[in-house]
């Protein structure tokens, strides 16, 4: 069952998955195999879906490229949606689909991959769906914030030079 330590507890590790269940207890001043009984049960009820690390790609010598694509889509009779968004997270190039309102239906983001790569995904794999009526993709050039972790250097002196 669902209750207020658990959302405390969710609320933490949103932020910071590393922390111990030690840590988490002494945050929220309670015993530590209490958290350690309350995270295992958010996990076996699936709310806790996965651990994640977020990577700064540009510091390292990565020239592989993020994509979203946006997709209009015919929704299928019976099933809606959830038909078409399962044969486009199928792909193992698709690490995320989300069902949108507005001018498209789904954004899809893939896996950094070369730039070539991904054009031939989209043109030999997503597009010939059926119900796919069209397709828009657009490449990340840079990252300045994600998960709420900022990905600009803060110490970087921004001030305009002006000379007389």
């Amino acid at each position: 069952m669902y209750n207020e330590l658990k959302e405390k507890i969710l609320k933490i590790i949103e932020k910071n998955n590393k922390l111990t269940d030690e840590e988490v207890a002494v945050m929220l001043g309670v015993a530590t195999e209490e958290v350690a009984i309350a995270v295992k049960e958010l996990e076996a009820d699936k709310i806790i879906c996965g651990y994640h690390t977020l990577i700064n790609w540009d510091k390292t010598g990565d020239d592989e490229v993020s994509a979203i694509i946006e997709l209009r889509v015919n929704p299928q009779r019976g099933s809606g949606f959830d038909r078409i968004a399962e044969k486009v997270y199928q792909f193992p190039e698709v690490e995320t689909v989300f069902l949108m309102s507005g001018g498209f239906d789904f954004m899809v983001q893939l896996k950094k991959a070369p730039m070539k790569e991904i054009a031939l995904f989209v043109a030999k794999r997503l597009s010939v769906i059926d119900e796919v009526q069209s397709t828009t993709t657009h490449f990340v050039l840079k990252r300045y914030k994600d998960h709420g972790t900022l990905f600009v250097d803060e110490d970087e002196d921004k001030r305009m030079v002006l000379t007389p």
